[in-house]
């Protein structure tokens, strides 16, 4: 039978529909399937991948919904019923690999997403009766961290994370998610009131890295950082880090000491940026795509080199797509984990986290 046009694809088949009707359905669907297919195929590498992806997505979404509602008809014999079957696992098989073809530099795009849900947007999701605190008593109060007091799951907690934005004044007002000292030292003394309540750490990590302005070199922002590593390394509570976004250099490091350190699916994490290492490897910031890849910034890469315990899934799309799902996935894998540390002595929680940072500094220094 000749292929028919794609319009025989919207036919809407009922209960009273005969079977060629839906053998003629199972045929454009099979049609518009091989049309994906083939297009996917010979545009795989092309430079607007991320468009293509989500065309692609949305037109396996239509034919999925077309099989469910011939799957539901009775007018079907034993082949058609076959064929069905088939035309599903094929849009399973492509949908996996659309999904799983995001490259390194695809991910450090949908990390820097400006719809991506931020520190406050999952602190609002995911505790209740949060109480941010302010200042480092020491020079002034960072915007570009937030940190403070709050429950997750009745449970008394201490929250830290980096705070971008989305409009141009309040871009401003956090630095584009570039700590200062003080919000360094901030952070230091909330873990410390943390350590001494005895409640569990939340660090979530999104930021180029630190701000290296001259007022922050000033005020000991090399200092700052290495002090948070020490004290986070021998810190006498739980720590959780999750990497929501962008992880940069010793920026992300200052509050991601922890026994646990998670990353969202389409979060990167690294030293340097991938433009920053085009332009010191290659004098040129265009090869931004090939440093990506060559960094290993993802979160399987870095899981792969067990540089992270856990990724974390997000919906269909990215987190920015549905913050609320986000959330939800993440709250589980943060009580999975938190549950976990909870069952060990605080004394061998600081020893299996000082050696699995001094273990990791080795390897890269062996490797490099």
């Amino acid at each position: 039978m000749k292929p028919p046009h794609s319009g025989a694809f919207a036919l809407q088949v009922t209960t009273g529909s005969k079977a060629v009707n839906v053998g003629l359905v199972v045929t454009g669907a099979e049609f518009l399937l091989s049309m994906v297919e083939s297009r996917w195929a010979a545009r795989n590498g092309d430079a607007r991948k991320m468009d293509l992806q989500l065309k692609a997505k949305q037109e396996l979404e239509r034919i999925e919904q077309q099989l469910s509602r011939l799957q539901s008809t009775p007018s079907q014999n034993d082949d058609l019923r076959q064929q069905i079957e088939q035309l599903n696992q094929r849009v399973d098989a492509l949908r996996n690999e659309v999904s799983a073809s995001h490259d390194a530099w695809q991910r450090t795009e949908l990390a820097r997403h400006p719809q991506r849900p931020y520190a406050l947007d999952y602190i609002e999701r995911l505790f209740t009766d949060f109480s941010e605190i302010h200042g480092d008593r020491a020079f002034g109060d960072d915007p570009a961290i937030i940190a403070g007091m709050a429950r997750f799951g009745g449970e008394e907690v201490a929250i830290i994370g980096h705070q971008k934005a989305r409009d141009t004044k309040q871009k401003v007002y956090r630095n584009f998610g570039m700590p200062n000292p003080e919000g360094y030292r901030k952070a230091l003394r909330v873990m410390k009131i943390a350590e001494k309540f005895r409640r569990p750490l939340f660090t979530f990590i999104d930021t180029p890295g630190a701000y290296p302005g001259l007022g922050a070199e000033e005020r000991g922002q090399a200092e700052a950082i290495a002090r948070n590593l020490r004290e986070m390394a021998r810190l006498q509570i739980p720590i959780v880090t999750t990497i929501t976004g962008e992880g940069g250099s010793g920026g992300a490091l200052a509050i991601a000491i922890a026994d646990r350190v998670l990353m969202m699916e389409n979060s990167i994490y690294s030293v340097i940026s991938p433009e920053g290492c085009a332009s010191i490897m290659w004098r040129d910031a265009t090869k931004k795509e090939l440093a990506a890849q060559a960094l290993h910034i993802t979160a399987k890469d870095l899981s792969d080199l067990g540089c992270v315990d856990s990724i974390v899934p997000e919906p269909e799309g990215g987190a920015h797509t549905d913050h609320a799902a986000a959330a939800d996935l993440l709250a589980q894998s943060l009580k999975a984990n938190l549950a976990q540390l909870a069952k060990l002595p605080i004394s061998e929680l600081v020893d299996k986290r000082y050696d699995k940072f001094r273990k990791m500094a080795q390897f890269f220094r062996v490797e490099v």
